[in-house]
């Protein structure tokens, strides 16, 4: 039998990777979220039992903990991957991005609450923008559950798909479960009260420096996708004023990018927070909600279609 030519063996190790991340992302699609014994809900579970025995309300307390349940699990990837054949290697890599993907997730609450929205069901729409959201949802007119189902759509399309895909392409399996572990930790963790204050300190800022450049790469995205100069502008004008320093660019250049205008009033532990306006235009509306899951949408087959031309080009530079 003849060995496989050396050029095919190379082009296979230039398009693993963006044949992985697409595999994962299909993966995702076709099977979204698995509803029992899911990795991240272990490791929630985990982190809890971490936190209840570790938090004397000190950072240092809090680098331990993270340190603890998130580092030798990185290691080991990268030991796994050293170890283990080309073949089971890059099927690993498509089984961990599609745990660490929610795209397929994420749209199902979107339309979960786009389509009482639209039925003009505003308690079940409520109920179910409450299931995405940290702010108090029993109170909301129409136009805040669609304010904050678009926010929450814009956000988490970096959280949950695009800044997992970079790390997976920066650093493979072991770059994209580090970034999934930090982010869960911060969600758990990165809250500015008297119990994670000092203790989430560690958590919050690790997930700000792996989001910093994802973010950004997504706002821009969102911006050349719709209305580029406004979307521009208002990531400009805008997120400099928000709270967060990676949820203002995405908000604001998606915000923009859609021709609405979110921020502005919302209730965090009964306590109401008056907040930037985000965008430009008139408030989201439930088709708003939907235009918000294309643009991820589209936003998402852009960056594996870049993923692949990076590939292309890596390999005519090598030729």
């Amino acid at each position: 039998m003849n060995a496989v030519p050396p050029f095919i063996q190379e082009a296979a190790l230039s398009f693993s990777l963006p044949l992985a991340a697409l595999a994962a992302v299909l993966l995702d699609r076709w099977l979204g979220e698995v509803r029992r014994w899911h990795p991240l809900v272990g490791f929630g579970n985990l982190a809890a039992w971490m936190e209840a025995r570790t938090n004397r309300r000190t950072v240092w307390a809090g680098v331990f903990a993270w340190s603890l349940i998130v580092l030798p699990g990185v290691v080991l990837l990268v030991y796994l991957q050293q170890m283990l054949p080309a073949p089971v290697t890059w099927l690993l890599e498509v089984l961990l991005l599609y745990f660490c993907l929610g795209a397929r997730s994420l749209l199902e609450h979107a339309s979960a609450i786009a389509a009482p929205l639209q039925a003009g069901d505003l308690l079940e729409a409520r109920r179910r923008v409450g299931w995405i959201v940290s702010r108090e949802t029993d109170a909301l007119d129409a136009d805040g559950v669609a304010r904050a189902a678009v926010e929450s759509v814009l956000e988490n399309g970096n959280d949950a798909i695009f800044a997992a895909l970079f790390w997976f392409a920066v650093a493979g399996a072991p770059g994209v479960v580090l970034y999934r572990l930090a982010n869960t930790l911060d969600a758990m963790w990165g809250y500015r009260n008297e119990r994670f204050n000092a203790f989430g300190r560690c958590a919050a800022r690790v997930d700000d420096v792996l989001n910093w450049l994802p973010a950004r790469l997504t706002a821009l995205t969102y911006a050349l996708l719709g209305h580029t100069r406004q979307a521009l502008a208002c990531w400009r004008q805008q997120a400099p004023s928000w709270d967060s320093p990676n949820a203002g660019p995405v908000m604001a250049a998606g915000a923009g990018s859609l021709g609405v205008a979110c921020g502005g009033a919302a209730i965090y532990h009964g306590r109401v927070e008056v907040r930037p306006q985000l965008g430009w235009g008139s408030p989201p509306q439930a088709e708003d909600v939907r235009r918000a899951c294309r643009l991820v949408m589209a936003t998402l087959w852009v960056w594996l279609a870049v993923l692949c031309v990076l590939a292309g080009l890596g390999e005519v530079w090598r030729a």
